[in-house]
């Protein structure tokens, strides 16, 4: 079977590139098999249900109109509103959105919330626009999506070079559209406008809870591990800080400009307070020693942690890496090919649809809170983070033991099976999908 299936993969890969989309439907083909269910139960979870496509003229500064292309995918609403983020890059296109949509479905589906899968992204370089025009941007793109999004509908929340100074902008767009507040129609707001404490550091947040319960399983001593992170953003950065707290070690940082590496462990506290002043990239920090990015994949450290974006674990950089656990805080950072030498070298792979699910579980509870106009102190979020993020590691274990199978087929198997559940529920499926 493993053989078999790699072979394919590596075909997969030969006539797509390192396409997420048609990667995660190879990986859900194959949870639907190994769960002995109907070849039905793919074809329904391997396209979106809906996807959208808008064009997003903006009027720059200099008096020009640049016209923007948008996506918003929404992949299963069978257990609530889809939800997920919406990412600013040059990168960003429509396989990706959709792929990134079924994850979004299968994270949900792992933590047991009552929510569906969305993405959403715009084809831009923030770095190249102004403050207004990226204001514009917001605005225009949440205007364009409006007819398919809201709070019972599609929940957008921050992700890619979005934050919440951002969602403040959409949000109001769609408000002053609307006629009146409807708070619960995004998530990742800012406090003031119905923002949940703790949701700007719930992913990294998440992403520790699950290195913590996997050093339990390898029996590994968090106070004397080793870590190095890639990416530097808003869930490298607060990873760096909970892991930190908890003892472990950072040697190493890399960012979209460089990097840096300490053999000492990297003063986090000051990296932190440098990186929030103005426009600093870690990588210009001055007390370490630069290092590249390929180089910081292969030091000997005992968590190696992608927070960056897809594509990073290769098969040019996965045979370089001496981690015991591979934390991926970022989505689909490892490709097929990087994914089978990770496992023959014996690398426990926390999968992203499990690691970086703490965004979705602190949005979730944004939305919640929005919908009762109550909100909860930050220890009530964080300790029912900690329940959900251990729930979901839980049963991808069991699911692995079950199975003997990697912690990523184990993932897939666990948010497909919620899924199916879901389906017999409502009747789209019958006894023939259900027993193959």
């Amino acid at each position: 079977m493993g053989k078999e299936r790699y072979d394919k993969v590596e075909s997969d890969i030969m006539t797509h590139g390192h396409n997420p989309y048609e990667i995660v439907k190879g990986l859900l083909k194959e949870s639907v098999e190994r769960l002995g269910l109907h070849e039905n139960i793919y074809h329904l979870l391997k396209k979106p249900m809906r996807v959208f496509e808008v064009s997003i003229p903006v009027r720059m500064d200099d008096g020009r109109i640049e016209n923007f292309t948008g996506y918003r995918s929404q992949h299963m609403d069978i257990l609530g509103p889809t939800k997920g983020g919406i990412r600013f890059h040059p990168d960003v296109n429509l396989d990706e959105v959709k792929a990134l949509s079924i994850w979004m479905s299968l994270k949900s589906a792992i933590i047991d919330l009552p929510l569906g899968g969305g993405k959403g992204g715009v084809i831009v370089d923030p770095d190249q626009l102004s403050e207004s025009e990226l204001e514009l941007l917001s605005r225009n793109y949440i205007k364009k999506i409006t007819p398919i999004i809201g709070p019972q509908k599609d929940i957008p929340a921050p992700d890619v070079n979005t934050n919440p100074k951002v969602m403040g902008w959409m949000i109001d767009e769609f408000d002053q559209l609307r006629g009146y507040n409807i708070p619960g129609m995004l998530t990742g707001k800012p406090v003031v406008l119905g923002g949940s404490l703790g949701r700007l550091q719930a992913t990294g947040r998440g992403v520790v809870f699950t290195i913590r319960e996997a050093c339990k399983v390898l029996g590994i001593e968090m106070r004397e591990a080793t870590a190095a992170i890639q990416g530097f953003g808003n869930v490298g950065s607060m990873t760096a800080k909970f892991l930190h707290e908890l003892g472990v070690k950072i040697v190493a940082v890399t960012d979209a400009k460089g990097g840096i590496y300490k053999e000492g462990g990297l003063d986090i506290p000051d990296l932190l307070a440098f990186t929030n002043k103005g426009e600093n990239y870690a990588s210009s920090y001055e007390k370490a020693e630069p290092i590249t990015n390929e180089k910081m994949f292969s030091l000997p450290v005992d968590i190696l942690i992608p927070a960056a974006i897809e594509n990073q674990v290769t098969e040019e950089t996965a045979p370089t890496i001496q981690a015991k656990i591979l934390a991926e805080a970022a989505n689909g950072p490892t490709t097929p090919a990087g994914d089978q030498i990770l496992e023959e070298k014996g690398i426990f792979v926390i999968p992203d649809i499990l690691c970086n699910a703490g965004g979705v579980t602190v949005s979730y509870f944004e939305w919640v809170q929005n919908n009762m106009n109550y909100y909860w102190k930050v220890d009530e979020i964080n300790k029912q983070l900690e329940e959900k993020m251990l729930s979901g590691f839980e049963k991808v274990i069991q699911m692995k033991e079950e199975k003997g199978c990697r912690m990523r087929d184990a993932a897939y198997m666990v948010g497909i099976s919620h899924l199916v559940k879901a389906m017999d529920a409502r009747g789209w499926i019958g006894e023939k999908e259900l027993n193959s």
